[in-house]
């Protein structure tokens, strides 16, 4: 009995796909392509990139790096890829020309494949950073001192409430994080801005979880949008001068930042 071969070489033996075995099926595929021109856009403030219509990978260096240059590939269905390494050709200020050197799997067999990728970088404001920077807001939190507030001296009232906002920070989740705007400092306490209501209403859960103050919301409206009213939310916070060993254990030094 004859075993079949490959119609491209006539190698037996050979697992075969449409009778064309894996080797020589590599060699007549585009195994991974890249876009004639590739951009990716870069908020020069918080290193966010966006895709699509969305802004994702806060905090990420606002320099153009590896994790920016792999999603732009177009890869074969059936190829898996390894490793990838990349070598800079040439640059403009804004235009870098790139080399990779992909390690992949196709079909079973272990190939290199190179691939020239040009790609052009833009920098904008992400949403957030536009917001924050034009002192936009959806809610704010405002850390104050308990009823016997007007018995403790301004100095120890605002050490106390950093230690007890640093804990809260520490203890947040990254995107809750995100969302401060700016803090306000005045003589009765501090006040947190957010661009998400959402964060906020956490922050203040996340302290009556914490340290056991309820939180008091209440709303103002500032405006409409697509015929809806929209409201500014306002979540007060108090806490008694003893606080619970939460924010004792809070950094001595730490400070109130957005």
């Amino acid at each position: 009995m004859e075993s079949e071969f490959c119609v491209v070489c006539g190698a037996t033996g050979r697992p075969l796909t449409d009778g064309v075995c894996a080797e020589c099926a590599a060699d007549r595929t585009a195994l991974v392509r890249a876009p004639e021109h590739a951009v990716v856009v870069i908020c020069p403030h918080c290193g966010a990139r966006k895709v699509g219509a969305q802004w994702e990978r806060s905090g990420s260096s606002p320099l153009l790096t590896a994790d920016d240059l792999a999603p732009l590939l177009r890869v074969h269905p059936e190829v898996g890829i390894r490793r990838i390494r990349w070598e800079e050709v040439s640059a403009t200020a804004t235009v870098r020309d790139l080399v990779g050197t992909v390690d992949l799997r196709f079909r079973g067999i272990e190939r290199t494949a190179s691939v020239r990728l040009s790609v052009r970088t833009e920098h904008q404001s992400c949403t957030d950073c536009s917001r924050k920077s034009g002192r936009y807001y959806t809610a704010v939190i405002q850390l104050r001192g308990g009823p016997e507030r007007s018995n403790e001296k301004s100095a120890a009232l605002h050490a106390r409430l950093d230690r007890i906002w640093s804990t809260l920070r520490a203890e947040s989740r990254a995107d809750w994080r995100s969302a401060v705007a700016w803090t306000e400092e005045l003589p009765e306490g501090y006040d947190v801005y957010f661009t998400q209501t959402l964060a906020a209403r956490a922050v203040a859960k996340l302290a009556k979880q914490r340290f056991g103050v309820r939180p008091k919301e209440s709303a103002s409206l500032f405006g409409r949008k697509d015929g809806q009213d929209i409201y500014r939310v306002t979540l007060c916070l108090r806490f008694p001068r003893d606080d619970g060993p939460g924010a004792e254990r809070a950094a001595s030094r730490a400070t109130v930042e957005p």
